[in-house]
């Protein structure tokens, strides 16, 4: 192992399609960039004999004590002449062949490079779970050294009996070193003295890599039958005979109602072969009637003429209503590029969304489908994340992760309800927007881009409609350590763009009508109830008329928090400095106290934790308590519950919509998920509870977004025959979101929201990087950000960007982690360059962490 930079050797590098193997005229060697922390630059391996690497290749190499994974960059025939070739170690094995296409790591350097994070981390984000593994270093009690409490009492320092008492108190006496390092300031002294004592013992825990799953199969490989053969032994050959030849071992056993000895007995006989095949872990959907493609209207026709007629890299914003028919400009634009050999990637926000989007496209495309989130288990995404390297016809839907999906050839790519901020990573690094990776990853595979929405982005409006669109420039960083050849050009040309409009919905059904409820004038009226006297006449028509309701409230849970009504006291998180939010699921269910932030759970007091007053009240509405209301009042009405934490399990988003779609409910309440993108027909009343906690936010973006959610889910009503209506309630009627959405007037919004944000050089007239640090050590998180705002300050007279901070976050613990932020503001034309991630690292003490968002969506 060598470390070496990528300008010091010049070495030969494969030709395209070929290999090196060992047993050639010269010994080769390859460089590897390694997942190590720290580790910078590229390391040097030799080629075992027998073993195929090529450049993109994934490996697996010894690191010092530990096996770590590795990309393979680059071969080379020579070494230094300052490396003794018995000092260079052998690479282990290959985990996966020709993972990177040229295009493929250009991409991942230009997100490494504009996000400001290790190559090799924007690498980890790309790859399924466990293919890039590594090995972990644990901490654990002596199992023959056991310390006496009086010895460790005397002896030890106060920071080595509280490790000491972490592990005693672990049901395994185990924990990782990343852990006792977050929970115990200064544990390296520590821990030095518990192994000079030899009551603990740190050690590797190897990485655990996600295979392929194999499985026995039965495959018949002679055509005429032995003589002697029983009647079951026959009767198994002729089930295998009509089934076409091959069978997994598990159905042929099951068919024939036989067991393996009978198998193995035509084996021997030379009748059969048993051997282990690869069986893709596939997520198993229900199929799905074919489907024709629909007869489109004017607009639609229009945008997909327009699409068709793209050649190469564009922009596409597709504005359309909700209920405009979006999904088949997709599918009719998707069937062209299928057919030509090519892929498309289609990105969606929410993983609540994929079940109702991937049955419209398997029911067009039909096993040319696939899906790719989170929420699929490590053998599912691996197995699909493998499928996709086949280069065979395909599309792909998933969420923001899925834009790295490693299709070879991508002839479109899709982002659905474009404007979503579930798009964009706040955590871990890289802190990428799927948006604008999509963008990039358009234009080096040259294919079009399109942008769907019914309220796009600021960002995207501008760079589309407005006359700053058309000449603004997104400069990247400059290149800084963290690469391995020079960054990705930007475009010294816009990219080009355009604007597609759907303003109608199809079958020229209308759009809903808006009433506005002023719940002041409720509260006078004597109604004490959380929904409007308007809104329960239509709840209490609904079941009577056969016809279902969406009811949406911001947040998940009974109530926002919980106070004393005689001293005032609120229950708060002991971890964060947030309050506790109360949850009670059903009628005689246990009440509980639970943190949204860190997950803290307690059991709801009896008395009040201060003053010990009985009398405690449960403030503010969530979804719980309005499924609560809804028994009370209307109790004829059935409710499904549709939030995070009735969609926890796999295959719950399906399970819950199919209900409903299949009238087992009446109502479907729940929070953002449900705003967006729901194709419900027989939906005709939507109501949102308290549109108030959308638009109270210490949020630049409040605005834009509460009319984003307030749109997207009026936009669920009235989609099929039936007329639709929908039921605003609010404080503040007279504000000017509120004002939009009663009008359905998007365009009126953005202009007079654009006049502000231009006013103040906010985005998309600005640019904005937000440095987050985060410890357990208020005093030394406030003393690293003072540290670093000192270094970023500008030299010059006139600064070229604007320093807010340093402050503390919003919230300013969370999980007993202090949290402050510093605040970059750049002119949109103004090139920027920060300090190499490295050097601006090496300012903060090993317990601070750091984090580089650029184009920050949550500031808070």
């Amino acid at each position: 192992m060598y470390k070496c930079d990528f300008d010091v050797i010049t070495g030969i590098v494969a030709e395209p399609g070929e290999s090196y193997r060992a047993g050639t005229a010269q010994q080769q060697w390859i460089e590897v960039l390694v997942d190590c922390p720290g580790a910078q630059g590229l390391f040097t391996y030799r080629l075992p004999a027998g073993l195929e690497i090529q450049p993109g290749d994934i490996l697996t190499v010894p690191f010092g004590s530990q096996s770590l994974g590795a990309i393979a960059v680059r071969l080379v025939e020579h070494l230094p002449a300052d490396l003794a070739p018995d000092k260079v170690r052998e690479v282990e094995d290959v985990v996966s062949t020709g993972f990177f296409p040229v295009t493929y790591w250009q991409l991942l350097e230009q997100v490494a490079n504009y996000y400001y994070t290790p190559l090799i981390q924007v690498i980890r984000a790309a790859l399924p779970p466990g293919l890039l593994g590594r090995a972990q270093r644990r901490i654990r009690l002596s199992r023959t050294q056991l310390p006496n409490p009086s010895t460790a009492e005397a002896f030890l320092s106060p920071v080595a009996r509280q490790i000491l008492e972490l592990l005693q108190a672990s049901k395994t006496g185990d924990y990782t070193w990343q852990y006792i390092q977050r929970q115990i300031r200064g544990a390296n002294r520590g821990l030095r003295e518990l192994l000079k004592r030899s009551w603990v013992e740190s050690y590797l825990e190897p990485p655990t890599q996600a295979k392929p799953k194999q499985q026995q199969a039965v495959t018949l490989v002679t055509e005429a039958f032995p003589t002697d053969l029983t009647a079951r032994q026959r009767e198994v050959l002729e089930v295998l005979r009509r089934r076409g030849g091959e069978l997994w071992l598990t159905e042929l056993l099951q068919t024939c109602s036989t067991s393996s000895s009978t198998i193995k007995k035509l084996e021997e006989k030379g009748c059969v072969v048993i051997q282990l095949r690869e069986v893709l872990r596939i997520p198993v959907e229900p199929a799905q009637p074919a489907d024709q493609p629909k007869e489109l209207t004017v607009h639609q026709r229009c945008a997909l003429e327009a699409i068709a007629g793209l050649n190469g890299f564009a922009q596409v914003l597709l504005h359309g209503v909700t209920g405009s028919g979006k999904t088949e400009v997709y599918l009719q634009a998707i069937a062209p590029v299928l057919q030509r050999g090519e892929s498309a990637l289609v990105l969606v926000p929410e993983i609540g969304l994929t079940p109702q989007l991937t049955d419209r496209f398997r029911a067009r495309f039909g096993q040319k489908v696939c899906v790719y989130h989170s929420a699929l288990s490590d053998g599912e995404r691996y197995d699909t994340w493998r499928q996709m390297l086949t280069g065979s016809p395909q599309v792909v839907i998933g969420t923001r992760s899925a834009i790295f999906a490693p299709l070879p050839q991508v002839g479109l790519i899709v982002l659905d309800e474009e404007y979503d901020s579930s798009f964009k990573q706040d955590q871990p690094a890289p802190t990428y927007h799927a948006r604008t990776v999509a963008q990039w990853r358009a234009e080096l595979t040259n294919c079009p881009l399109i942008l769907g929405s019914a309220t796009p982005a600021l960002e995207t409006w501008v760079k589309v409609r407005g006359k700053e669109g058309a000449n603004a420039q997104f400069p990247m960083p400059n290149a800084h350590t963290f690469r391995l050849a020079q960054p990705c050009p930007i475009p010294n040309s816009p990219c080009p763009t355009h604007y597609l409009s759907l303003p109608e919905r199809v079958h020229s059904r209308p759009m809903p009508p808006v009433e506005v409820v002023d719940m002041r004038l409720e509260l006078r009226a004597g109604n004490r109830s959380i929904f409007s006297r308007s809104l329960q006449d239509a709840l209490s028509r609904l079941q009577a008329t056969g016809e279902q309701g969406i009811l949406f409230i911001h947040r998940r849970g009974h109530s926002t928090f919980v106070s004393c009504r005689s001293c005032g006291y609120v229950i708060e998180c002991p971890n964060c400095d947030v309050s506790l939010s109360y949850h009670y699921t059903h009628e005689g269910a246990t009440e509980v106290l639970r943190c949204h932030y860190c997950n803290y759970g307690q059991l709801h007091p009896d008395r009040c934790p201060e003053c010990s007053s009985p009398y405690l009240k449960n403030f503010g509405s969530g979804t719980q308590r309005v499924e609560e209301e809804l028994g009370k009042q209307f109790p004829q009405l059935r409710v499904i519950r549709f939030d995070s934490d009735t969609t926890r399990t796999k295959g719950a988003h399906r399970n819950l919509l199919t209900r409903f779609a299949n009238r087992e409910a009446d109502l479907l309440v729940g929070t953002q998920m449900l705003t967006k993108g729901l194709d419900l027909p027989q939906v005709t009343l939507v109501g949102v509870v308290a549109a108030d906690g959308l638009l109270n936010l210490a949020d630049f973006r409040a605005a834009e977004r509460a009319v984003q959610t307030l749109m997207q889910v009026a936009g669920r009503a009235g989609r099929g025959d039936d007329p639709g209506r929908v039921i605003i309630q609010t404080y503040t009627p007279e504000n000017p979101a509120i004002t939009a959405v009663r009008r359905h007037d998007y365009e009126q919004f953005i202009e007079a929201e654009l006049e502000q944000r231009a006013a103040l050089n906010f985005p998309p007239y600005g640019r904005l990087i937000l440095l987050r640090l985060s410890g357990a050590d208020e005093a030394e998180v406030e003393a690293t950000a003072e540290r670093l705002v000192s270094v970023l300050q500008p030299a010059s007279e006139v600064p070229i960007f604007e320093i807010l901070g340093p402050a503390p976050a919003p919230i300013t613990r969370v999980a007993n982690r202090y949290r402050w932020h510093i605040l970059l503001k750049f002119p949109l034309d103004m090139p920027f360059d920060l300090p190499a991630f490295e050097s601006l690292r090496a300012l903060c003490p090993g317990s601070v962490s750091l984090t580089i968002d650029v184009d920050p969506l949550n500031l808070g």
